[in-house]
């Protein structure tokens, strides 16, 4: 299962009616928006990535709307393969063992946290 999210750009003066479009429309889930700047934040959902571009597309034909911009994928699939690489397991097997805290190793990032 993929999960995307879509920024939904149109007119101020339009934002009502792209909105009521959005959650009547069963291609997509409508969250929250900023009407002041006509922008729109939806999912899609799809069993593979053709089927969430197909709705793209359609969401992009919907009247008013002046773009629909994917902006961040996440895909079931791939997380659980990345998870086997990684052995998810032994990281929470190696986190429990009686480690000083400075031993842990962390591959993370802390970018914008302090």
């Amino acid at each position: 299962m993929n999960i995307s999210s879509i920024i939904v750009k149109t007119l101020p003066k339009n934002y009502d009616a792209v909105w009521l479009n959005l959650q009547e429309s069963p291609l997509c889930e409508v969250h929250f928006g900023d009407k002041e700047k006509g922008i729109i934040i939806i999912t899609i959902e799809g069993e593979c990535v053709e089927e969430e571009i197909e709705k793209l597309r359609q969401i992009e034909e919907m009247p008013f709307i002046i773009s629909a911009d994917m902006h961040m994928s996440y895909c079931e699939e791939e997380l659980e393969e990345m998870m086997k690489e990684m052995n998810i397991d032994n990281v929470v097997e190696d986190i429990n063992k009686d480690k000083k805290i400075e031993e842990i190793k962390y591959f993370g990032s802390l970018k914008g946290k302090y």
